[in-house]
């Protein structure tokens, strides 16, 4: 009886290995090999003009088309930054205007410009993603609350009134939503990292897409 149970035990544990090697043969690769987009695309993916988190040299690049009313860019926000800490000096992220969500996006986003201009663009953005929850509400928005909330952030709120209507400002608003159509960005965040589209799409996708293109091109 003994012996019986010594080659159950043995036939369990085999079964138990072979089930995890197939599972592991089969299981999706969390670095797909994506080619990067055509040079006519890729040209769109970044202008001069465009935010930067993180060192401006940095040998990698991600950008990411980036609504500040959208619920799912503020909860990756933080794992964006987790990507820039862990990386300290080898990435930086550009972003991109995508104003999928109506007249509160357009709002902050030339409150940004507006922060951006006295060069406190960070704290602006940290703040309107945090109370984003108040004045992007689906059910009961309000963007007229977030010239307040950048004005709790440091921005002086009578000259980002003259700056968030500027030229300048209209023409970034611009060619970002003709960027957004050129590259064919359908939802935000969308991310590319060194011309390479996310794709498939989530959280532990975008950390190993990262950390394979430190590796390769990190100093």
């Amino acid at each position: 009886m003994k012996n019986k149970s010594v080659v159950l035990s043995v036939l369990i544990v085999g079964l138990a290995i072979f089930a995890a090697a197939v599972w592991y043969q089969s299981r999706p690769a969390l670095v797909a090999q994506v080619e990067p987009v055509q040079p006519e695309i890729a040209e769109a993916l970044i202008r001069p003009y465009s935010p930067i988190l993180g060192p401006e040299e940095a040998p990698v690049t991600i950008v990411e088309f980036f609504d500040p009313a959208c619920e799912a860019c503020r909860a990756f926000h933080p794992i964006v930054k987790d990507i820039l800490a862990e990386h300290d000096g080898a990435v930086r992220v550009v972003l991109r205007y995508t104003p999928f969500h109506g007249e509160g996006s357009e709002q902050a986003i030339r409150v940004l410009e507006a922060a951006r201009m006295q060069g406190i663009f960070e704290p602006v953005l940290e703040a309107l993603l945090e109370y984003q929850p108040r004045w992007a509400s689906h059910g009961a928005p309000a963007p007229g609350l977030i010239l307040g909330i950048a004005q709790e952030a440091g921005l002086d709120a009578e000259a980002a009134k003259t700056q968030m209507m500027a030229p300048q400002t209209v023409g970034v608003l611009n060619q970002d939503r003709a960027d957004v159509e050129a590259v064919g960005v359908r939802q935000t965040p969308t991310f590319f990292v060194i011309g390479k589209p996310l794709d498939p799409f989530g959280a532990d996708e975008l950390r190993a897409l990262v950390a394979a293109e430190v590796a390769a091109n990190g100093s």
